[in-house]
């Protein structure tokens, strides 16, 4: 069967296909078969939901995708491949996930299995009693501990660093080496045991160091797993506490609030306005809702399991308890990362665009030196002479260098980027930062210090100033609930809190986040003895703010037998429901025009950079065991008044955002403040550039389709009350505008749009553990200017990877042409095939790893990002590496051809194309360390130690051959004079000087 389940949206169509769930073979068949029709651009298929996500030109209609996919579904019916998902789940109940040969936990490997239940179709009572645990107490302390024993810790299979022996063997199993290895089995066959040595010799020199330089890179990678380590919220003995995620068992009772990853998979038992983002397991992109109601369909896709939470998904809205029902490898997570066999990290792109590169080069050079082959084989050179020589030189042409230089370089940007307080967790995150078009700045906390302070209150009709006046002091018991408006604001305000008031020697330690603590500490200023308060007023209830609604509320018990219920927050939304204020102490009605006017007060206070947060509350009847809030909001709330408050921008984030600008690069604020408050931020920080600033309410996102939404993305330049699924809603908006974003941030509310960014920066210091679990990138000191850095770094890296492919891929080339038109030209053999392999023994790796570390240009920062679909070889870079291994192939030439007019075909002359080559190579390293700068420009680069000591090197090494007779015997060096050494010297460095000549000229055209 297969059904469209949503085709809303012209171009894209998503279908539920039958014998999908479950099934990996057919998800492969679908998406390999389906991306090779004409016309369709994305193919994504999930077995976990069933259904199958189609991209296709807007002139093709649903029922032919649909058409397309059936003749696929039959084909793999037909070849019996296993589409019946109940089949494959019940296989998968008798046989546990296989386990990688080397296991990262061996309390993993000898945990015992879990119970595997249709958790879904029982009742929360039944689940709670199946797994010996209870919603209010949870586990206790001792039978957590017993349990972790029993099953392992909550951890998944991750992927390991490679051994030593296994880095070794990847050096020797390459391409070049097999044809070195198969080039010194003929020389031994034939009696050539000396060159079968200097060979292997040469593959041995090379595998130690590619070890040595992969061993390095394998540790700083790896070591990117361990810089976060999540934590999550569960009810152990009564109480609720944040324990490592590691340490989650069966039983426990997760406490859900917004901005939590769930540490495992779970059965609701309460849940209030509940949403999750479950995309990163079922691809749905639009939050689930959650209930905690039985569903009776056992084989229901989990995307369809209102009543379940799983591990790695994340609570957008609402709160709730569930009890644990699977850890570790027994979760869906776990399964699916069994299913695939996710045992390796991922290249990056920009080492997969580097394989491409070397299997075309490996195809192109093989041919050439079939062809040299050929010819040379037909003038009448020997075969086994011909055969080293192509081998040789398909080894001398192919940059085996290029993964080392790649991998080395990324993991050396991310250690300079730990030198600057800057962590990277990804390894592709690196490039990507290279190609930021768009970073969106999350106001609290990364603008500005997120050390918030109450500087106005408007209560009562009255502004007061915090800063300027004393606070009226309350006394005594508060009996009657409130002595008066500013009295009731201060309480309300205490309340409508989670932040958690210590008392020690020196005083008072208020502990939460600093919205909450500058509301507790004005309360304290006031007079307020907030312990005793609590006690006064015991909390029953707390209800979160949520996606519908921009406001906190709690419940509280009384002296009088009513229920107090504080709110705060948006103060229109909370002036909306308000029919009554308080003045004087007591309750009188709020009329439309002094609604007004607290608007007016409250866009002025906004407009002073103040966020503003309105204060009521509601004393009402109500049994504590069912108190149903949208009846109390309903029968209105009592108006108390404003409270303003101020946090101050961090030192340098003006600057940085010329900054950002003058890299090209956008700069967007988000913030959950008003307009004018955000407005008057923007200006302030000139987030416009030289544009008109332009300032969007993210209230109107509901009623925006997604095309609007990515044009209105593209405009705006400040986002005002945003919440956090309308963060997550503007960079994909961003994102859907074929824009690279960055998003920064430090909240649990930022945490869907740092994992759904192109890069996620995170505070280290204030941040959150979620928001740092989710980011690519954690700004260890909370310095945002930091970020500049970042940046730069990754523009660095990719510019110097393309340096060091220029280089290798002109150097070689210079090799095949110069054999070429020497077999071409009928002037024998200028190079052997020992001197090609010392050639690419001292040319490749370290000058080629040296132009990778060259330091960042002056102007790196003033270029626009680029574009990331831009391949790393483009046709432009291939005519001037064609040209420039021209120019050192005609001066080797020139050499040779000097040596064969004075001393004829053979060792001398050979002797001086070898020289001149290697040199002309060498040199031409210090033009590729830049595609602008040239020797003739009046501001000399910065030095590079690292290219200054390769080449250095390489000179000693070839200096060597001269030295060591047998070195000098094996590579066939003749000997040569004064006047042959200054043709072999000039013929070296003229090559260098026209190519940075070429360089000069065509900078002067642009």
């Amino acid at each position: 069967m297969i059904e469209p389940v949503h085709a809303c949206v012209r171009g894209r169509t998503r279908y539920r296909i039958r014998g999908l769930y479950r099934s990996y073979p057919l998800k492969t068949q679908l998406e390999s078969q389906l991306k090779s029709e004409e016309g369709i651009t994305l193919v994504s298929a999930s077995i976990l939901t069933g259904n199958l996500l189609v991209i296709y030109n807007s002139n093709r209609s649903p029922s032919d995708i649909a058409g397309f996919i059936k003749r696929i579904v039959s084909k793999v019916a037909r070849e019996d491949i296993a589409i019946s998902a109940p089949k494959r789940r019940e296989n998968s109940r008798g046989k546990q996930p296989a386990m990688s040969k080397r296991k990262l936990r061996r309390l993993v490997v000898r945990s015992e299995d879990q119970l595997v239940e249709q958790w879904h179709t029982k009742d929360a009572n039944v689940v709670l009693e199946s797994l010996a645990t209870s919603s209010v107490a949870g586990l206790s302390d001792r039978e957590a501990k017993e349990r972790l024993k029993k099953y392992g810790p909550n951890v998944l299979p991750e992927a390991v660093s490679r051994s030593s022996l296994a880095i070794l063997i990847d050096q020797v199993k390459s391409v070049p080496v097999a044809l070195l290895t198969a080039a010194a089995g003929i020389s031994v066959l034939t009696g050539g045991v000396v060159d079968a040595i200097a060979i292997m010799g040469v593959v041995g020199i090379n595998a130690v160091i590619g070890y040595v330089t992969d061993s390095q890179s394998e540790k700083t990678i790896h070591s990117l797993k361990s810089l976060v380590r999540p934590s999550t919220l569960v009810r152990r003995d009564k109480k609720a506490r944040e324990i490592s995620a590691a340490e989650i068992v069966p039983g426990d009772v997760l406490v859900l609030r917004p901005g939590q990853y769930i540490a495992a998979d779970a059965r609701l038992v309460e849940a209030k306005r509940l949403s999750i983002d479950e995309s990163a397991l079922t691809g749905e992109s639009v939050p689930a809702e959650k209930k905690p109601g039985v569903l009776y369909e056992e084989n229901i896709p989990l995307s369809d399991r209102s009543n379940m939470c799983y591990m790695g998904t994340l609570i957008t809205g609402g709160q709730g308890l569930a009890v644990v029902v699977a850890t570790a490898r027994f979760t869906e997570m776990g399964k699916i990362q069994t299913l695939v066999g996710e045992a390796e990290a991922p290249k990056t792109p920009m080492e997969i665009q580097l394989d491409q590169i070397g299997t075309q080069l490996v195809i192109a050079s093989s041919a050439l030196c079939g062809i040299v082959f050929v010819i040379g084989f037909f003038r009448g050179y020997g075969f086994l002479l011909m055969f080293k020589m192509a081998i040789s030189l398909a080894v001398a042409a192919i940059p085996e260098g290029l993964p080392t230089v790649a991998t080395t370089t990324l993991a050396l940007g991310i250690r300079e980027m730990r030198g600057h307080n800057v962590l990277i967790r990804r390894l592709d995150a690196v490039e990507t930062l290279g190609s930021v078009q768009v970073i969106c700045l999350d106001k609290t906390g990364t603008i500005t210090m997120n050390r918030m302070s109450v500087i106005e209150l408007y209560v009562g009709g009255k502004l007061i100033n915090i800063s300027k006046e004393k606070l009226p002091l309350i006394s005594g018991r508060i009996d009657s609930v409130f002595l008066q408006e500013t009295a009731g604001l201060m309480v309300c305000s205490a309340l409508c809190s989670e932040s958690e008031v210590i008392e020690n020697s020196e005083g008072y330690v208020v502990n939460g986040s600093p919205t909450e603590n500058a509301l507790v500490y004005m309360a304290m200023a006031s007079g307020l003895d907030i312990l005793n308060l609590k006690e006064n007023f015991p909390l029953i209830k707390m209800i979160h703010r949520s996606e519908r609604r921009n406001m906190m509320m709690s419940f509280h018990k009384t002296a009088q037998g009513k229920m107090l219920v504080a709110v705060k927050g948006s103060p229109s939304e909370i002036l909306a429901l308000c029919a009554r204020q308080m003045r004087r102490g007591e309750t009188v009605p709020f009329r439309d025009e002094q609604h007004r006017v607290v608007q007016i007060e409250n866009e002025r206070m906004a407009g002073r950079a103040l966020r503003v947060l309105g204060v009521a509350y509601a004393l009402v009847d109500c049994d504590e065991n069912v108190i149903d809030d949208e009846k109390i909001l309903a029968n209105g709330l009592i108006w108390l008044g404003l409270v303003g408050m101020a946090d101050p921008i961090r030192k340098g984030v003006k600057e940085l955002t010329a900054q950002f600008h003058k890299a090209g690069i956008k700069t967007v604020m988000i913030t959950g403040d008003q307009g004018p408050t955000a407005y008057a931020i923007g200006k302030e920080l000139n987030l416009s550039g030289e544009k008109q600033l332009r300032i969007l309410d993210s209230t109107t996102f509901a009623s925006l389709d997604p095309e609007a939404m990515q044009a209105l993305c593209q405009q705006a330049h400040v986002f005002a009350r945003v919440s956090p699924g309308h963060k997550l809603q503007i960079v994909q908006g961003l994102q859907g505008a074929s824009r690279i974003v960055a998003m920064t941030g430090d909240g649990i509310n930022d945490s869907p749009a740092l994992k759904a960014a192109d890069i996620g920066v995170a505070m280290g210091k204030t941040g959150t553990d979620v928001a740092r679990e989710v980011a690519d990138v954690v700004l260890e000191n909370d310095n945002i200017e930091t970020m500049i850095v970042a940046v730069s770094q990754g523009r660095t890296i990719y510019a110097n990877v393309r340096k060091a492919l220029h280089f290798l891929l002109s150097t070689n080339l210079s090799e095949i042409m110069v054999v070429f038109a020497a077999n071409i030209g009928g002037m024998g053999q200028p190079l052997t095939a020992m001197q090609l392999l010392w050639i690419n023994l001292i040319s490749d790796i370290f000058p080629g790893l040296a132009l990778s570390l060259e330091k960042p240009e002056d102007d790196v920062l003033d270029r626009p990002p680029r574009d990331p679909d831009e391949p790393i070889v483009r046709r432009s870079d291939l005519k001037r590496i064609t040209g420039e291994a021209g120019v050192i192939n005609i001066g080797a030439m020139a050499s040779y051809g000097y040596g064969i007019a004075r001393y004829g075909t053979g060792l001398r002359a050979s002797s001086m194309a070898f020289l001149s080559l290697t040199f002309g190579q060498l040199i031409h390293a210090l033009s590729c360390r830049s595609d602008k700068h040239t020797i003739f420009d009046s501001e000399p680069m910065p030095p590079n130690k690292y290219l200054n000591v390769a080449l250095g090197g390489s000179f000693a090494l070839q200096a060597l051959t001269f030295v060591i007779p047998g070195l000098r015997s094996l590579l066939g060096i003749g000997r040569i004079g004064l006047i042959d050494s200054l043709v072999v010297g000039s013929t070296s460095v003229v090559p260098f000087l026209v190519n940075e000549m070429t360089k000069k000229v065509r900078k002067e055209k642009r």
